[in-house]
């Protein structure tokens, strides 16, 4: 099977082209191919001649989406819209990204694929609308929804963490938003299955378990063995340009149709703490 990745360079990214074994993969970063230009992303297409492309490149700064929506939409949006046409093309199968970020964060027990999308913030409005223009352009596309995504190879909330922690002996997290942290190397894990097993439509893919902002950090400094002090706080304490769903846990349920389980994001989280020290 030949694969090509976009977003090679991300967190995800990195991890997918480090974990794909056994077929013939290609990874390209923002620099390499952006996907605001058509006839790049079209070029690179046909010169891998996929059988499956992963879209894991995105603008994912939340906050700045919000001043920046153009930018958003030109990425998150028209970007997504110029991949799926250079796979229509190519006769590939396309997986595309997504978030929780989709919903409104209004429920309080696990969001199912069916659920009606509600976004609340630019990021969220613009990879939903990508949801639907991808669909429309490939039905047998395969949309993954995940959330909040950690790993080793960049800018993450843990690494965030332990940094405020190396610096002051105490740091407020929220503890009013609830979601499911998710390790790169787990969902790369994932993808690899789904897309093995020619998976489409919609599926959600995060570690299991959930936890609030607080409940994490918590974990981290536990277990990173920190003696800074972390307290609980309120979202309207630290104001955002975002506004962020305030439970967004997504139910395992599509997963585990394809017989696909994800380990606990404690137990991700030990590994994390493990790969960091290698």
């Amino acid at each position: 099977m030949r694969v090509t990745i976009f977003g090679a360079t991300g967190l995800l990214g990195k991890e997918l082209v480090r974990a794909w074994a056994g077929d013939e993969v290609t990874g390209f970063g923002s620099k390499d191919a952006d996907l605001r230009n058509a006839e790049q992303v079209n070029s690179v297409v046909q010169s891998t001649r996929p059988d499956w492309i992963v879209l894991a490149a995105a603008y994912t700064d939340v906050d700045g989406c919000e001043i920046n929506e153009q930018v958003a939409r030109n990425i998150n949006y028209r970007g997504a819209v110029h991949v799926a046409e250079a796979a229509r093309q190519a006769g590939a199968k396309l997986l595309f990204v997504s978030t929780d970020y989709v919903f409104d964060g209004s429920k309080n027990v696990p969001y199912e694929c069916t659920e009606p999308r509600n976004p609340k913030s630019i990021y969220g409005k613009w990879k939903a609308e990508a949801e639907i223009k991808l669909t429309e352009l490939l039905p047998q596309c395969l949309i993954l929804r995940t959330s909040w995504l950690f790993g080793t190879g960049g800018k993450c909330f843990p690494d965030t963490i332990l940094k405020l922690a190396a610096t002051r002996p105490a740091i407020d997290v929220v503890n009013d938003q609830r979601g499911s942290p998710t390790y790169a190397a787990d969902l790369a894990s994932a993808i690899i299955q789904l897309c093995r097993k020619e998976a489409s439509g919609i599926v959600h893919a995060t570690n299991r378990g959930d936890c609030t902002w607080f409940e994490f950090a918590r974990e981290i400094l536990a277990k990173s063995g920190s003696k800074t002090i972390v307290r609980p706080t309120t979202s309207d304490k630290f104001v955002r340009a975002a506004e962020r769903p305030k439970y967004s846990v997504l139910s395992s349920s599509s997963l585990e149709k394809y017989s696909i389980a994800m380990p606990s994001w404690q137990d991700a989280l030990s590994r994390y703490f493990q790969e960091r020290g290698e």
